[in-house]
């Protein structure tokens, strides 16, 4: 199937954490328009099992195919690391399927600065050991120790960010010992770069914090130019649905596109 650099990049999350990867799709490839899906009926997939994650992940593939979406891009670790090659393999040469694990594990991976490297996600994510497999396939040299945190997916949901609520939640995980003196962390969870500088905050500004936003955004662009489906489209719409609208998901799209915006509930998987 022939992809045309004037369709669309499609984006999906059980949430708004993927909003954190749009947001630097767009600021990246601003001729780029984007059709986020958040399952905000479903979330958290962390507590899904992967037979459910991979039905979601392909309803909502189906939904971004009929969109005309050139890609479909997961941006959710948990969705990543269960459903990418049951999603991969479904659409085909239909669009390009991109997630958020790999590009992420390639970077840390190839950087000689971080030695012993701590990840934190959902229990999905952690417990599939991906992150961890991944890293040490390309370089076995590499100490990596996980830990996962449910809490933080619903808390971010839930609006408990820069408070007390937060900051407890926050620093019970960080100080769990799997995590001690580790030089980076990467933040296994495309909601967990909201609370970014709270993590930041914990560890003094000393350790570096991973966010994969934007090492996936670049992954993108590398592809899009490679396939030469680069677009050029001036002033481009976003169009963002969601599963079950939230208050809180129109104020965080909002302030990661610095502007407002117009939400659709859709359900798609009756």
């Amino acid at each position: 199937m022939k992809l045309l650099s004037n369709q669309p990049i499609g984006i999906f999350d059980s949430g708004a954490g993927g909003l954190t990867v749009a947001s630097a799709v767009g600021h990246l490839l601003p001729e780029e328009k984007i059709i986020y899906f958040g399952d905000t009926a479903h979330l958290p997939y962390g507590e899904k099992s992967v037979e459910a994650i991979k039905y979601y992940s392909i309803k909502i593939s189906d939904f971004l195919l009929k969109q005309n979406c050139k890609v479909i891009l997961i941006a959710c670790n948990t969705a990543s690391a269960a459903a990418y090659k049951t999603v991969k393999k479904h659409i085909g040469n239909k669009a390009i399927v991109l997630d958020v694990i790999n590009p992420a594990t390639e970077f840390v991976a190839r950087n000689d600065k971080f030695k012993k490297i701590g990840v934190i996600g959902t229990k999905g994510t952690i417990k599939s050991n991906t992150y961890t497999r991944k890293i040490s396939e390309i370089n076995p040299l590499k100490n990596v120790v996980s830990l996962a945190a449910p809490l933080l997916v619903p808390m971010i949901e839930e609006g408990f960010i820069y408070d007390e609520i937060s900051n407890a939640i926050i620093d019970k995980y960080l100080s769990n010992s799997r995590l001690k003196n580790i030089d980076s962390l990467i933040l296994a969870c495309t909601h967990y770069p909201i609370i970014k500088n709270q993590i930041r905050k914990f560890y003094n500004f000393k350790t570096h914090v991973i966010d994969s936003s934007h090492v996936v955004a670049k992954k993108l662009k590398k592809v899009l130019a490679e396939r030469k489906l680069l677009n050029n489209n001036e002033n481009p719409e976003h169009d963002f649905f969601v599963s079950d609208y939230t208050d809180f998901f129109k104020t965080l799209a909002e302030m990661f596109f610095d502007d407002e915006i117009n939400i659709s509930e859709l359900n798609i998987f009756r």
